[in-house]
C-alpha cells in the first residue's frame, strides 16, 4: 500500500473511532438522563401577591402558572400573599374596637425584603410607581434587550402607561387589562343630524353634545350622557368627574380641604346643571321606573331592565370594555325578544382634559409582573415574566370575556361585531396624584367625614338651597374641623354610621332590577365617623 493510500486508511479509522464514540455518548447519556428534562435541576419560582388564601391561590395559579408548569416539570411555585384575610376573619376584637388594618404597601414590601424575598411579585398600577422610587423592582428592559423579547406590539394603553410612571423604564409587564370607553347610540345621532362624538374630545364638549340629543318626558326620556351604565345621584357623578379630572378633597397630609375653588366650582355647576335640567338620568327617575315596573302584572318581560343603553334611552354613555359582551349577547338575542330593537352603537375614547389631553378612563392594570431587587431566583422569574407576557400566552388570554389582551395582535372585537376597539386602547391611565392616600384613609378616620359633608352640601344644591359656590365654602370650613378633629388625635369618641353614595355594582344593578334587593339599600355605604 502506497503512503497516501496509509493515510486515508488511518483517517477513515480514527473516523469511525469518533462517530462511534459519539453515537456511544449520545447513547449513554440518553440512558442516564442527561437530556431528559425531567432529570433536570429543580427550581423554585416565589410569587408575592398582594391578597392570599386558600381561595385565592387555586384561582392564580389556574390563570397564570400552571401552563408554566406543565411545560416546566422541574419548576415549582410558591404563592406568597402579603396580606391574608382570613387570618383576620377568625380573630375576634374587643367590643367597640375596630379591627387594624394592615398597610398593603408595607406588608408588600416586607415580603420582597424579608429573610425569604419572593422573586417575582405581581402588583396594582397605583403601586407601580412607589416601587420604582423606592427601588424594589429590577428594570425589565436589559433583559427585553439581552433576550430580544418583542414587546412592539403593546398597546399604548399598557406600555405608555408603565413607561409614564417608571421615568420612561419598564419595571413590570402584564398580559391582560380592562379599561372604559364613551359609547354612543348611532341611531339618535343620525335622526337628529348631529356629528357623533369622536376620540379625545374633552368633557365640556362631551356635556354641550349631550345637551343637543337629550329629549322627550317621562319613560320616553332620551338623556344625552351617563356617567355610567347606572344612574347615580348628583354627587356621585361629582366624584367621577373630579377624579377624570384629578382634583382632590384635601392635601397630602389630610390637614386641608382643598374643595373651595374654581376647579371645583366648574365641576358642581356643571354636574348640577346636568341634573336640573334632565341631560343625565339620575336614582329618581331609576326609582320612577322600577316602582311602575313593580306595580303592574302584566309588564311584559325585559331582560335589559334597567339598562337605559340597551333601552336607547341614553345617548352617551361611559361603560367598561366587557360591556361589549353584553351588547353582543342582546344582539344574537333580538330577535327572541318581543318589541326589542337593538341598538346601533359604536365607542369613542372616553373624554379628557385639556391638562392631560392623552390619558384617562378606569383602566385597570391590576397583574402588574415584577422582578424583586432582592429576588434569590431572578432568572426564574424573567422565564415566568416573559412567558407570561409571551404572544403565545396572549393568544389563549385573547379568548377571555372580561379582559383585554395587551398585545394588539390579538386583540380582535368581540364576536363578528364591529366597533371602534382602539378606544379602549389609545389613552394611558391616569397617573396616581398621591401614593399615600391609602394611608391616610386608614390612619384618618376624619376623612370619611368630611367627604360626607359634600354629599349633604350637594343635596342642598339640588334642593335650590344653596349655590354651589355656597356649598363648597361649607364644605371646606367643615371639612377643615373634621380634619383638624382627627390630626388633633380624636377618633376614640362616639361612633355614629352615616350613609355615604356610591356607585352600584354591576351584579347589585341587575339584582335591582330583577326586583330581589333594594335600589336605595345598595347605592350606600355606610360609614364611621365620629360624633
Amino acid at each position: 500500500m502506497n503512503k497516501n493510500g496509509q493515510i486515508k486508511s488511518r483517517f477513515s479509522r480514527w473516523t469511525m473511532i469518533a462517530l462511534t464514540l459519539t453515537l456511544l455518548t449520545g447513547l449513554l447519556s440518553a440512558c442516564s438522563g442527561g437530556n431528559d428534562p425531567s432529570k433536570a435541576e429543580s427550581s423554585v419560582i416565589r410569587i408575592g401577591v398582594l391578597y392570599g388564601g386558600a381561595d385565592n391561590e387555586p384561582y392564580f395559579r389556574q390563570q397564570y402558572t400552571d401552563m408554566f408548569e406543565m411545560q416546566n416539570p422541574n419548576v415549582q411555585f410558591e404563592i406568597v400573599g402579603a396580606i391574608n384575610y382570613e387570618d383576620q376573619r377568625y380573630v375576634q376584637t374587643e367590643p367597640g374596637k375596630e379591627q387594624e388594618q394592615p398597610d398593603p404597601y408595607e406588608k408588600m414590601k416586607e415580603m420582597m425584603t424579608g429573610q425569604n424575598p419572593v422573586d417575582v411579585v405581581v402588583l396594582d398600577y397605583n403601586m407601580l410607581r412607589r416601587f420604582t422610587q423606592d427601588n424594589l423592582l429590577q428594570p425589565l428592559d436589559p433583559m427585553i434587550q439581552k433576550d430580544k423579547f418583542d414587546i412592539s406590539d403593546y398597546v399604548p394603553t399598557v406600555i405608555d402607561g408603565i413607561k409614564s410612571v417608571g421615568d420612561n423604564n419598564i419595571y413590570a409587564l402584564t398580559p391582560t387589562f380592562t379599561s372604559s370607553a364613551l359609547y354612543y347610540n348611532k341611531k339618535i345621532f343620525a335622526d337628529m343630524n348631529i356629528e357623533p362624538p369622536t376620540d379625545k374630545m374633552q368633557w365640556e364638549d362631551i356635556f354641550n353634545k349631550a345637551r343637543q340629543v337629550a329629549s322627550g318626558e317621562g319613560e320616553d326620556r332620551v338623556f344625552g350622557f351617563s356617567f355610567n351604565r347606572w344612574a347615580n345621584d348628583p354627587f356621585s357623578d361629582a366624584n367621577y368627574y373630579s377624579n377624570a379630572l384629578q382634583l382632590r378633597y384635601w392635601d397630602e397630609k389630610g390637614e386641608t380641604m382643598l374643595v373651595n375653588n374654581d376647579q371645583w366650582l366648574n365641576v358642581w355647576d356643571s354636574v348640577y346643571g346636568l341634573h336640573k335640567d334632565k341631560i343625565v338620568p339620575d336614582q329618581q327617575h331609576m326609582n320612577q321606573l322600577y316602582e311602575k315596573r313593580s306595580s303592574s302584572s302584566d309588564a311584559p318581560f325585559d331582560p335589559f331592565f334597567g339598562d337605559l343603553f340597551l333601552s336607547g334611552n341614553v345617548a352617551m354613555m361611559i361603560g367598561e370594555s366587557y360591556y361589549v359582551n353584553e351588547l353582543r349577547r342582546a344582539n344574537d338575542n333580538a330577535a327572541n325578544i318581543k318589541d326589542f330593537n337593538m341598538v346601533d352603537w359604536d365607542v369613542v375614547t372616553v373624554p379628557v382634559s385639556a391638562a392631560n389631553p392623552d390619558a384617562g378612563g378606569n383602566i385597570g392594570l391590576s397583574q402588574l409582573m415584577g422582578i424583586n431587587s432582592k429576588a434569590q431566583n431572578p432568572d426564574g422569574a424573567w422565564d415566568f415574566v416573559k412567558f407570561s407576557n409571551s404572544k403565545e400566552w396572549a393568544k389563549l388570554k385573547s379568548r377571555s370575556n372580561y379582559e383585554l389582551v395587551a398585545r394588539k395582535e390579538f386583540l380582535k372585537p368581540v364576536g363578528d361585531l364591529t366597533y371602534n376597539i382602539d378606544a379602549f386602547t389609545s389613552l394611558k391611565p391616569l397617573p396616581p396624584v398621591s401614593n399615600n392616600d391609602d394611608k391616610l384613609s386608614r390612619e384618618k378616620p376624619g376623612l370619611w367625614q368630611a367627604q360626607s359633608f359634600g354629599y349633604e352640601l350637594f343635596q342642598e344644591v339640588m334642593n335650590g338651597t344653596k349655590t354651589t359656590k355656597e356649598a363648597l365654602a361649607e364644605w371646606e370650613t367643615k371639612g377643615n374641623a373634621a380634619l383638624q378633629q382627627t390630626n388633633a388625635g380624636g377618633g376614640d369618641g362616639n361612633i355614629d354610621i352615616m350613609p355615604v353614595p356610591r356607585a352600584m355594582t354591576e351584579e347589585e344593578a341587575v339584582k335591582a332590577a330583577a326586583g330581589e334587593i333594594d335600589v336605595e339599600e345598595v347605592s350606600v355605604d355606610e360609614v364611621a365617623v365620629e360624633e
